[in-house]
């Protein structure tokens, strides 16, 4: 005997292989795509971290050196630079500070190196703990802490420095007009003059974890200590 047959069965057929075949492959392309567009999304987040972390660290190490460079020529006898050293007398030889050189260097490395007073009681001496400076040596800052003593100051592992540019600028001020003798012929060291100082620095490193994040920090300090060459004559 025949098994009888569901009318609502008639007309009805599963999927056939093709059908199959293309719901996977629309499945793996919207996949794929998700996929995609999650790893686009992850490396631009990387790189915004990277990129961040990156310029914050530029801005502390420009910070750090253009505090430091403010402080350069700081001497704790000042008034022995201007005014003169025997008032009984009259002389008008000034004292010379001995905290006032700064010498900036390219060769074989970029540097800066500079002076001042740590004394609590002024010796007039330049001592080994009041050398400072900073230097670029194989992608990392180097601070100088000392004569001949420096230390990393920035992380190899977090950054490559690749630039660091010092450019000091200097403004002299005729201080003539302060003697009560004029200079019977000026001269490099008559009259007195007044030597303002600027330095710009510059600052440019990679992020080691991100080759193309790279970024440049500029800023400019004014050093508060001018220094004073010549003297008004006797």
């Amino acid at each position: 005997m025949r098994a009888p047959v569901n009318p609502s069965a008639k007309g009805q057929a599963g999927m056939s292989l093709v059908e199959l075949l293309i719901g996977i492959t629309l499945g793996l392309f919207i996949t794929g795509a998700g996929i995609t567009a999650f790893v686009v999304h992850l490396r631009e987040s990387r790189s915004l971290i990277a990129q961040s972390r990156l310029m914050q660290d530029l801005r502390a190490t420009t910070d750090l050196i253009t505090r430091d460079l403010r402080r350069a020529g700081y001497w704790g006898d000042a008034a022995a630079g201007v005014w003169p050293r025997d008032p009984a007398t009259g002389a008008s030889g000034a004292a010379s500070n001995p905290y006032s050189a700064m010498a900036v260097s390219r060769l074989p490395a970029p540097a800066v190196t500079f002076r001042f007073s740590r004394d609590a009681i002024e010796n007039g001496s330049v001592d080994d703990n009041e050398q400072f400076g900073y230097r670029l040596r194989g992608g990392t800052l180097e601070l100088q802490l000392s004569a001949g003593r420096w230390q990393a100051l920035t992380d190899p592992n977090a950054m490559k420095v690749t630039r660091l540019d010092i450019a000091p600028t200097e403004q002299v001020v005729d201080l003539g007009d302060s003697c009560q003798v004029p200079c019977p012929v000026p001269s490099a060291t008559c009259p007195p003059r007044l030597h303002v100082r600027s330095v710009t620095v510059t600052v440019a490193a990679r992020s080691t974890t991100d080759a193309a994040s790279e970024r440049i920090v500029r800023s400019s300090v004014r050093l508060r200590n001018d220094e004073v060459t010549g003297s008004c004559p006797a």
